[in-house]
């Protein structure tokens, strides 16, 4: 379940709060007892590590040459207009 971050506009007390994405937003301030809270926009507070998905399918991959409009490398025959071979020629 995803962390969401709140600020009170009337004493500007922050919170954070586990919630569902169907559960509706906070609006009543632990501090003071408004309705005042308003939902924050943070960063994600997650890593990704260890040897999963992450690691074994998408971290090592090599990219292809930058000249290359096709997506291939200079290994194979997949660059059409011949723009990926080694030296850029």
């Amino acid at each position: 379940m995803p962390i969401y971050e709140y600020e009170c506009n009337n004493c500007g007390n922050r919170k954070e709060a586990i919630q569902k994405l169907s559960d509706p937003p906070l609006v009543e301030c632990p501090s003071c007892g408004e309705a005042e809270l308003r939902k924050l926009v943070s960063a994600a507070g997650f890593r990704l590590k260890g040897s999963g998905w992450y690691e074994t399918d998408f971290k090592n991959k090599p990219k292809p040459p930058a000249n290359c409009p096709a997506g291939g490398d200079a290994k194979t025959t997949a660059c059409p207009s011949g723009a990926c071979k080694a030296g850029g020629s």
